[in-house]
């Protein structure tokens, strides 16, 4: 194992997403997967730069009975669009109109990661610019019907077809967009 610092650690991903568990393992860390029920609401104060810190903390918070030896790693994927946050589709037709509204623009994809031990707190964010060429109606409602993205935040999922036909151009990590930036992550945890 490389990072030997973990190796005393209970690690726990608080994420049923089968994506970010791939890309955990990904990273040669052996972890189990707990998730704790918690309403995803944030204050609509807040910038949309910083919903999904706030949201990955709020994750994290519900882990209230740590043991020593237990690390938690909560996180939150958002897309911003025009300072608009997007995330997951409630039906066809939000799926529909987020896609449709990230047609032929550039957006972001932001993740907050929240590490938790007994003793310490540690939040970071990651953002990637996207780039979606211009799709069609046809391509649209193809995707949304073969791929059923109601459980992506910007009703999409880059890994799938959509992203294969159309992203033109991303600047940042391919894997934040999936859900888990694993390089920072593997960063900070060097540090834990």
């Amino acid at each position: 194992m490389v990072l030997d610092n973990l190796k005393t650690y209970n690690i726990i991903l608080a994420s049923q997403s089968p994506r970010r568990q791939e890309l955990l393992k990904g990273l040669n860390i052996d972890f189990t997967t707990e998730v704790r029920s918690v309403e995803e609401v944030y204050p609509e104060s807040l910038s949309p730069m910083e919903v999904p810190i706030f949201l990955s903390e709020l994750k994290a918070s519900v882990f209230n009975d740590l043991k020593d030896n237990d690390l938690i790693i909560t996180s939150d994927t958002v897309v911003i669009n025009k300072d608009r946050v997007l995330g997951k589709p409630t039906d066809r037709e939000e799926a529909f109109e987020m896609i449709a509204s990230l047609s032929g623009k550039t957006h972001q994809v932001v993740t907050g990661v929240t590490i938790k031990t007994k003793q310490e707190v540690h939040s970071f964010a990651s953002t990637t610019e996207v780039t979606f060429c211009e799709l069609t109606d046809e391509e649209i409602n193809f995707y949304i019907d073969q791929y059923k993205p109601f459980d992506k935040a910007g009703a999409y999922g880059i890994q799938e077809w959509i992203g294969y036909i159309g992203i033109s151009e991303i600047k940042g990590s391919y894997f934040n967009v999936m859900g888990l930036p694993v390089q920072p992550l593997y960063q900070a945890l060097k540090k834990i």
